[in-house]
């Protein structure tokens, strides 16, 4: 009896969401018609100061050059705004490629800096690679030497007093 009460509140619960969930479907989808078809065919009731142009509110790529034609200021205006904005390209795409090659050239003068770097630390690991090699037959003949004194010694008598403290 009681687990049938409990189901019954989950029951009114879940009614409510269900209502809510479906008026937001229908928001969403009446809020997604609005705006993929409302904006062209408002622009095409809009007062426009040029009625010819009404078609170039349609994509740009459909009537590229019709646009304006119909109006002298924007005829007049046109190749001088064109040209001041190729100038301003031009002005920008030149400081963008100085830029880049000053970056270039930093990166040319920092991977030389280290190249050297790398050829120094080279030298100095040969170098000590040298060194330990050439330590490394000195104490080989040292030790050479020192067996040759140690047994000329014992042939004349001599014993090692620290062996003899260890057998001992």
């Amino acid at each position: 009896m009681r687990v049938w009460r409990v189901h019954r509140k989950k029951e009114k619960m879940q009614c409510p969401y269900d209502v809510l969930r479906w008026i937001l479907v229908w928001m969403s989808l009446c809020f997604y018609l609005v705006f993929t078809i409302g904006p062209p065919w408002r622009r095409r009731f809009m007062d426009s100061p040029c009625p010819r142009c009404n078609h170039c509110y349609c994509s740009s790529t459909e009537y590229p050059h019709d646009c304006g034609k119909h109006d002298p200021a924007t005829n007049e205006d046109t190749p001088t705004m064109l040209s001041e904005e190729l100038k301003l390209q031009k002005i920008v795409a030149n400081e963008t490629l100085e830029h880049t090659r000053r970056l270039v050239m930093n990166a040319r003068n920092t991977f030389s800096h280290y190249l050297k770097e790398a050829e120094k630390c080279n030298i100095g690991m040969e170098t000590c690679e040298e060194a330990r090699e050439t330590a490394e037959a000195e104490l080989v003949e040292e030790h050479k030497l020192t067996v040759l004194w140690e047994s000329r010694a014992r042939d004349y008598g001599w014993k090692d007093r620290k062996r003899m403290r260890l057998r001992s």
